[in-house]
Parts: structure tokens; C-alpha cells; sequence
């Protein structure tokens, strides 16, 4: 009698554990995040923050300064407030007061480490990998300079700073690429690409400049090869390979059909990528395939509309992967569409952000 009632216990304990980690398992797929901007004022930049509901929808969280200024107008970039990889840190750039701030990311809100300044003029991007930081300085003759992420803030990393390849014509983003071996800086007024290897050390090379596949090279992503995608604000996007000898073209340009495509995201699977399209109040899709290559999902370029006057501009995916957004500027709000299995995209709501908000993460 004794075994048999435990044999029930046990059969009982192993259905209870298999229960609850089917609920984990279901709660990890519609997990609830945050998503975040800069409202980019001249006079006190700030972060806003939104809690992000397991069905897409945003709320206000609160908002927290830098302690540095923005510059009042567009920053015409990519990747102004980012995320650490564990979510656990935020940087954000101030550009108008050159320099970037570092917070730990808390249940409900953000605190502010350090602001300190970013290395150069003009910060309108900002990359971060494990505990090392880039930020792309867009004034002067423009540059590159690098940060270590510690408990006591943000430290200015010795010989990290290296000019860009174009002498700073028009940069818009820089980045890691996934493995950390190399930075990306995109050119827009020159249409090149710039990478620099990264050394054990954190500190990157001299610029390699590649030709871009399309012209006025923007904001750009990678997907889970590694490969590098680029929006072309001239009208296209384009894919890259991206090795010690520079970015090498592997599809593009493929002509978006729509109007001025400025910002790219890729979806967390790897297998779509999205286009910004801030003159054609769009959202491009394409396909991504396994070596790379780009293809539209929609003849007509026009995955999502959101209105002739809507300038969207920024994107993020949620952490899930289910939820795309995109600061829509001509709305002065931030729009949650749902990604489809065939990556279609339908609107579930929109929040409202002040007007002159720029830049866009989530989690």
C-alpha cells in the first residue's frame, strides 16, 4: 500500500512539473517586455518607456532623463537607444550635448549610470556587445569611438576611436556584427559601407570602404547567418557577406517600389527583414533566404500601410518575435503590428509619443 500511494505522489509530482513547465514553455512564447524611445529635446533629452503586453499592446511606463541633450530635430539614423543582448542595460546618444548614457534596465523602470561624453560630435548612433559599447559620432569629419560597460558606468576605451572611411559623409548606424568580430558604419551621402575588425583587445581596425549595392545606404540589420542587410533611402535594399576584405554584395538593389525605405530591421527568426519606407507611409517585407538573398513578400512593396502622411520611421522587434514596431513620426506614435507565419503584417494598436521622438528598441 505504502509503494503504491507513492507511486501515485510521484506520477502526481511529474504531471504537476510537466503542467507548470508547459505554462513557462507558453508564457516565455507571449512573454511581456518594454519598448523604448528618446523624445530628443534640446532642452533635456529623455528616454520614454512603455510596458509591453503579452498581446503587442503598449502602456506608459514612465520617463527618464539622460542627463544630456537632444538635438531638437531628426537625428536621420538608426539605432539612437539600444539594448544589451540580456536586456539588462540601455544605452541612449545625446546629440546635443556629444555625449551618450548608460541605464540598468529594473522591473517598471530605468535608472541612470553615467552620462559621459560620446568621443566626438553629433552622437546619432550607439552598438553594444556583451561589455563593450560603439558610438558613431555624425559631426566634424566624423568617427567611431569605443566604451567599456562596468558597475561604475561607461569608460572611454584608449585607441578606440577611428575616423569613418568616407570622411563622415552622412553616416547612419553602427553596429556589431553578431559575432563581435567587426563593426558596420553605413554612409549615406557617399554610399559606402564601412567595417572594421575588431581585435580580442575591443579596438577596431581602420576602416574598410566598400560600394554599396544601392544608393544612400541607411539603417541596416543581420540576420541569423550573419549576413548584413541595408535599407537604400534611394529606393531598394540590398544584402551583404561582410569579411576581413569588406562588405561583399549579395543580392541588390531590390527596388522597395515605394518611397524612401530608411530603416531596416530583421525578424528574430532570421527569415524576414523589414523596410521604413518614410516618404511611401509603408512598411516594406522581404524574404530572407539562407545565403542571404532578398526577395519582397508583396509585388507592390507595401507589406503594411499606414497612411500617406504617416513618415514612419524606427523599428523593433519584441523579444518574442511576435510584434514589430515602428515609430510612426507623422502620427507621433509608435504602431504594434503582428507578424504572421508568411510575415504579413496586421496592425493591433498604436501609442502616442511627443512630436520630435527619434529612435526605437524593445524587448
Amino acid at each position: 500500500m505504502f509503494r503504491k500511494r507513492t507511486l501515485v505522489l510521484g506520477f502526481a509530482l511529474l504531471a504537476m512539473l510537466a503542467l507548470a513547465a508547459a505554462a513557462n514553455a507558453s508564457g516565455s512564447d507571449n512573454s511581456p517586455g518594454a519598448v523604448y524611445t528618446l523624445t530628443n529635446a534640446s532642452g533635456g533629452n529623455a528616454v520614454i518607456a512603455f510596458d509591453r503586453a503579452a498581446d503587442g499592446t503598449l502602456s506608459p511606463q514612465g520617463t527618464f532623463a539622460t542627463g544630456g541633450n537632444g538635438s531638437g530635430s531628426g537625428l536621420g539614423s538608426q539605432g539612437a537607444v539600444v539594448l544589451s543582448g540580456d536586456g539588462r542595460e540601455l544605452l541612449a546618444v545625446n546629440a546635443g550635448s556629444d555625449s551618450v548614457s548608460l541605464f540598468t534596465v529594473r522591473p517598471g523602470g530605468l535608472d541612470l549610470e553615467a552620462t559621459v561624453p560620446s568621443g566626438g560630435v553629433h552622437p546619432i548612433s550607439v552598438t553594444v556587445r556583451g561589455k563593450l559599447a560603439y558610438v558613431l559620432n555624425a559631426g566634424g569629419s566624423g568617427n567611431i569611438s569605443g566604451f567599456a560597460l562596468s558597475n561604475d558606468g561607461l569608460t572611454p576605451l584608449a585607441g578606440s576611436t577611428q575616423p569613418l572611411g568616407a570622411g563622415g559623409s552622412g553616416p547612419a548606424q553602427v553596429s556589431f556584427t553578431p559575432d563581435g568580430a567587426a563593426l558596420v558604419v553605413t554612409e549615406k551621402t557617399s554610399s559606402t559601407i564601412d567595417t572594421y575588425a575588431v581585435g580580442a583587445d575591443g579596438l577596431p581596425s581602420a576602416p574598410v570602404v566598400s560600394p554599396s549595392a544601392g544608393g544612400t545606404p541607411f539603417g541596416f540589420d543581420f540576420d541569423n547567418r550573419g549576413h548584413l542587410l541595408v535599407s537604400n533611402a534611394a529606393g531598394s535594399a540590398s544584402s551583404y557577406a561582410v569579411t576581413a576584405a569588406g562588405a561583399a554584395v549579395i543580392t541588390g538593389p531590390v527596388a522597395t517600389n515605394q518611397a524612401a525605405p530608411c530603416w531596416l530591421v530583421t525578424s528574430k527568426n532570421g527569415r524576414f527583414a523589414y523596410t521604413a519606407n518614410a516618404a511611401g507611409g509603408t512598411i516594406s517585407g522581404f524574404s530572407v533566404g539562407q545565403d542571404g538573398s532578398l526577395a519582397l513578400l508583396d509585388p507592390s512593396g507595401a507589406t503594411a500601410s499606414l497612411g500617406a502622411t504617416s513618415h514612419p520611421l524606427d523599428e523593433a522587434f519584441s523579444n518574442d518575435g511576435r510584434y514589430l514596431y515602428n515609430l510612426t513620426d507623422g502620427s507621433h506614435a509608435i504602431s504594434a503590428f503582428l507578424v504572421g507565419a508568411d510575415g504579413s503584417l496586421t496592425l493591433v494598436g498604436s501609442t502616442s509619443v511627443p512630436v520630435g521622438a527619434d529612435g526605437l528598441t524593445a524587448q
